[in-house]
């Protein structure tokens, strides 16, 4: 079953949106705010900053977590032994950003950023009530002036043939946030897990924004927003020598809000790093 696709102005896009996010974890909208051609813009300009030695320059702080992770310093997905193929920076207001990109990623940042916290009110709009009361806070209340949303400027690098066995793009993981939103990336691959076990590729046209519960709000849902497993498979044939750009925001909460009786948003993304291995 193919997933739905949501006009963003269509009257019922709210409601549609969210029984999407519930039925399968992820959220597909057209016709959004956010302008293709600054997409685009952003990825010319950063693949040629990973082309670019300069990104040594901007190697990150293990304890602010901004700037250049380099591909031998990758993520390992939780339950995987092979680290995924592929490099990043991670984008803060705050952060450590190159000055000749900065101003344009910013600029995506804010729309996005903004986006994201009219979605996320969404959700909260369509909670059942049994679900909405286990919010310590309203949901739109969490991410109010948040230093810890993150922008990944990503970047799965051409095949060469000496890749670790096993090893993928982005080996099957769920994120660790309440919502990521993601442009469609330059490149296919992208795939989210069925309930049945199947892997279901998700519209890449170019246009789309692809939405997905992270971890965060399926903790603090109590498990009725599902944190929907997924994955970057490598490419094939001539794909093989194609790079790809992906910028997925995480939606996150202040670090003081409480998830559930058990987590923090501190305590909870603290957790999830050191699974990583990146903390």
């Amino acid at each position: 079953m193919p997933l739905p696709v949501v006009d963003y102005t269509a009257e019922d896009a709210p409601q549609r949106f969210v029984q999407s996010l519930r039925e399968t974890g992820f959220g597909i909208l057209i016709n959004h705010p956010i302008k293709q051609s600054l997409v685009n813009s952003i990825y010319q300009h950063w693949q040629v900053f990973f082309n670019s030695e300069d990104k040594y320059n901007f190697v990150f702080d293990a304890e602010k977590q901004d700037g250049y992770f380099s591909p031998e310093v990758s993520e390992t997905a939780k339950s995987h032994t092979k680290k995924d193929i592929k490099e990043f920076y991670h984008v803060y207001p705050w952060g450590r950003i190159p000055e000749t990109l900065k101003d344009e990623i910013l600029n995506y940042y804010q729309l996005a950023d903004s986006l994201a916290s009219e979605l996320l009110n969404w959700v909260e709009r369509y909670s059942p009530e049994h679900v909405a009361k286990n919010y310590s806070e309203p949901l739109s209340d969490m991410v109010k002036n948040t230093p810890n949303t993150l922008l990944r400027v990503l970047h799965y690098p051409p095949l060469t043939g000496n890749e670790a066995v096993g090893a993928i793009r982005a080996a099957a993981h769920e994120d660790i946030n309440l919502l990521t939103l993601l442009p469609a990336a330059n490149e296919t691959g992208l795939q989210v897990k069925c309930q049945d076990g199947s892997w279901l590729d998700v519209p890449s046209d170019f246009g789309n924004l692809i939405i997905n519960i992270g971890d965060m709000l399926q903790e603090a849902s109590n498990g009725y927003f599902p944190s929907t497993t997924h994955r970057v498979i490598n490419p094939s044939g001539k794909a093989n020598s194609k790079s790809r750009i992906s910028l997925p925001l995480f939606l996150h909460p202040r670090s003081e809000v409480q998830l559930s009786a058990k987590y923090t948003q501190a305590s909870y993304l603290l957790e999830r790093l050191r699974e990583l291995g990146v903390k």
